[in-house]
């Protein structure tokens, strides 16, 4: 394709749509791949999937393979439900919830994953869907934002302890975060810090891009 071989010189847009949910959302061929994003940051794919297998690889692949359902918070383009499945040949349940229903459909008309028949998508806010889902999950992947911003919810206790009850045990979190400034990098040593720390270890793992930084919880007992 024409398109893909001169994405290596300059990145060529091939979509954009405006999403009440997420402003502006673009589908862009970049250096030989598609990627999905906002106005100001990769969404999916690109640099932010680097970031996610970073982080599952820091969990253990084969520690994943043994895993039964994975909760995704925060779907996008579904760059790490490739990663689970392509790369890292995950045969296990993946239940993706995302409220932005334009997301999905560019989702599944660009990236295909419409045709992952593991993975159910629900179209519902994740603070909701947390409260209100009855499941015990091996691994909950947070990776919610609106363009650069992350919702306050994320990083409340109330929030961080609903979630960490729904891991079974030996279950992981992996959180991604956004730093931008000193308040966030205080914001999430406090978060680090709520965590119970008889029940559950958290670490930020060693930044690999300049914004982005891990959280990794797991449930000990």
């Amino acid at each position: 394709m024409i398109q893909k071989i001169f994405s290596y010189l300059i990145p060529i847009k091939i979509f954009k749509k405006k999403s009440a949910r997420s402003k502006m959302i673009e589908v862009t061929w970049a250096n030989g791949e598609l990627v999905l994003d906002s106005e100001n940051t990769n969404y999916s794919y690109g640099s932010l999937q680097r970031i996610l297998r970073y982080g599952l690889r820091n969990i253990g692949y084969k520690a994943i393979l043994d895993m039964d359902h994975i909760l995704l918070l925060g779907v996008a383009g579904g760059s790490v439900v490739k990663t689970l499945v392509d790369e890292i040949e995950y045969k296990g349940k993946i239940t993706g919830v995302e409220i932005d229903s334009d997301m999905i459909q560019i989702a599944n008309d660009y990236f295909n994953l419409n045709k992952i028949k593991q993975l159910e998508i629900i179209i519902d806010d994740a603070f909701e869907f947390v409260l209100k889902t009855k499941n015990q999950y091996d691994l909950i992947i947070i990776d919610i934002f609106e363009d650069t911003k992350m919702p306050n919810f994320l990083f409340e206790r109330f929030f961080s302890e609903r979630v960490c009850s729904l891991l079974k045990d030996q279950g992981f979190v992996l959180f991604n975060t956004m730093i931008l400034d000193e308040a966030h990098n205080v914001r999430n040593r406090k978060y680090i810090a709520e965590i119970n720390s008889k029940l559950f270890s958290s670490k930020m793992l060693p930044r690999i891009e300049d914004h982005n930084e891990l959280i990794i919880i797991e449930k000990v007992a």
